[in-house]
C-alpha cells in the first residue's frame, strides 16, 4: 500500500553532517531541518492560521491527542471533516500521541499492559486509552503524521525501570502499527526510548526499526536533564536511525539545541517554548532572551531585534510592547509571540542555507556567539 509521506535527501554538509531534506506530505511538503510551532488544543497560542502561514511562515504544527480526546472529543473533530478542516488550516498536521499528558498526571493514572486508565484533570472523569484506542483518536483528528502510544519515564530513573518502560512502549508501537488503518493517509512514527542507557536507546531503536515504520522519533530526553546528557543521547541515537526516513527529536525549541539536532541528523523538532516564554514577556533575539517588560525598556524605541524581519520587528518598539505587557493587553502576548515563533523558522531557514553551504558548524560557532553562549552554557 502507498506509504501517505516520504523522505527525499538533498543534500548532507560535508561540514557537519546535517542533512537537508523534504518530507513529502498529503498537504504540502515540508523542507528540513524544520521547527514545528505547537498548536496543543488545535490552535497556536493567541495565533490564526493565516498569520502562522504568512507572518510565521511555518510549515507544519503540532496538535495534543490527549487535550482533544478530552475536549472537544475527536468525534466531533472527525464530524467537523478532521483537524485540518476544523482548525482552517490547510498545511500538514502531526499529532502527538498524548502519552506524555496522560504520564505526567502521576497520582491520577495507572499503567498497566492494556494501557493507562487516568481521571480526566478537567473534571475528574474516568478514562482509558491503550494503543488502539489512541489510533482510533487520531485517525479522527485526521492529521498527516501521528506518534505511536508511548509510555514516559521521568527524570531520573533506574536501569531497570527504564528498561520495562522502553520494552512496553516498543510492543505498543507493534499494537499500534497492527491497529492503524490509514496507512495511505497518515504515516505512524515510532518514538526511541531508554532514557540515558545508550544500550536501552540501541535496543529501542533495533527493535523499532523492524516494525518498518514511516519515521522515527527520539522521545524522553530534553526533559530537564543537564544539557551535557541531551547532546550525549542526541548525538548517540541520531546518526543511527534510518537514513531513508523522517528523524524527529521531540520537545525541543531553544535555539542551541535546535542547531544541535540539526548537526546530529535530525529533521524535525518542536516545542512549546516560543510561545509559552511570549506569555511572560520574553522575547528570543540575534543576542540571546529579552525580557520585555523590564524597566530598562521603558524608553527604548528600538525593535526587539534590529536583525528580524517578522511583522513585530517592523512595526512595533520594545517601549510599546512592554507598554502591553505590563497593562496585561493581549496584543503584547500576540505580538512576542509572532516574533519568537518567526525567530526560530528563520533560524531554521538559515540551517538549511548553511547545510547546503556545507558551513554549519562555522555558523553554530558565529550564531553561540552572538547570543551569548558560553562553554558553561553549552
Amino acid at each position: 500500500m502507498k506509504q501517505a509521506i516520504t523522505y527525499e535527501l538533498l543534500h548532507i554538509c560535508k561540514q557537519s553532517g546535517a542533512r537537508r531534506g523534504v518530507i513529502h506530505t498529503p498537504h504540502g511538503d515540508i523542507q528540513t531541518p524544520i521547527f514545528m510551532p505547537v498548536g496543543t488544543q488545535a490552535t497556536v497560542k493567541s495565533m490564526t492560521p493565516d498569520e502562522l502561514k504568512e507572518m510565521v511562515q511555518a510549515q507544519i504544527i503540532l496538535a495534543n491527542t490527549y487535550h482533544l480526546f478530552l475536549r472537544p472529543g475527536h468525534e466531533l473533530v472527525k464530524e467537523a471533516g478532521g483537524l485540518h478542516k476544523f482548525m482552517n488550516w490547510d498545511r500538514p498536521i502531526l499529532t502527538d500521541s498524548g502519552g506524555f499528558q496522560v504520564f505526567s498526571l502521576a497520582d491520577l493514572r495507572k499503567i498497566s499492559e492494556d494501557g493507562v486508565e487516568f481521571k480526566s484533570h478537567l473534571d475528574g472523569s474516568r478514562q482509558f486509552i491503550s494503543p488502539e484506542k489512541d489510533m482510533e483518536i487520531q485517525e479522527a483528528l485526521g492529521a498527516d503524521i501521528i506518534m505511536a502510544f508511548d509510555e514516559c519515564c521521568p527524570y531520573p530513573s533506574t536501569y531497570e525501570y527504564t528498561k520495562n518502560s522502553m520494552e512496553r512502549t516498543t510492543r505498543w508501537a507493534k499494537r499500534c502499527k497492527d491497529a492503524h488503518k490509514t496507512i495511505d493517509k497518515q504515516a505512524l512514527f515510532g518514538i526511541i526510548k531508554g532514557g540515558f542507557y545508550k544500550d536501552l536507546r540501541d535496543k529501542s531503536l533495533e527493535d523499532l526499526v523492524k516494525l518498518d515504520l514511516p519515521g522515527y522519533a527520539i522521545g524522553g530526553i530534553a526533559i530537564g536533564e543537564p544539557k551535557e546528557k541531551y547532546l550525549d543521547i542526541l548525538y548517540h541515537t541520531a546518526p543511527k536511525m534510518p537514513e531513508n526516513k523522517p528523524r524527529y527529536m521531540m520537545g525541543v525549541g531553544s535555539p542551541d539545541y535546535l542547531i544541535e539536532a540539526a548537526i546530529a541528523g535530525i529533521d524535525m523538532c518542536d516545542c512549546v517554548l516560543p510561545t509559552r516564554i511570549a506569555r511572560h514577556g520574553t522575547a528570543m533575539t540575534s543576542h540571546g532572551k529579552l525580557v520585555v517588560r523590564n524597566a530598562s525598556f521603558e524608553k527604548d524605541f528600538s525593535p526587539l531585534d534590529q536583525e528580524c524581519d517578522c511583522y513585530t520587528c517592523k512595526n512595533y518598539t520594545r517601549a510599546y510592547i512592554r507598554h502591553l505587557i505590563n497593562t496585561k493587553e493581549i496584543l503584547g502576548i500576540r505580538l512576542l509571540s509572532i516574533h519568537n515563533l518567526r525567530f526560530l523558522t528563520k533560524l531554521m531557514e538559515r540551517v538549511r542555507i548553511e547545510i547546503e553551504k556545507d558551513s554549519l558548524l562555522d555558523f553554530r560557532d558565529e550564531f553561540y556567539k552572538n547570543y551569548g553562549y558560553t562553554k558553561e552554557s553549552n
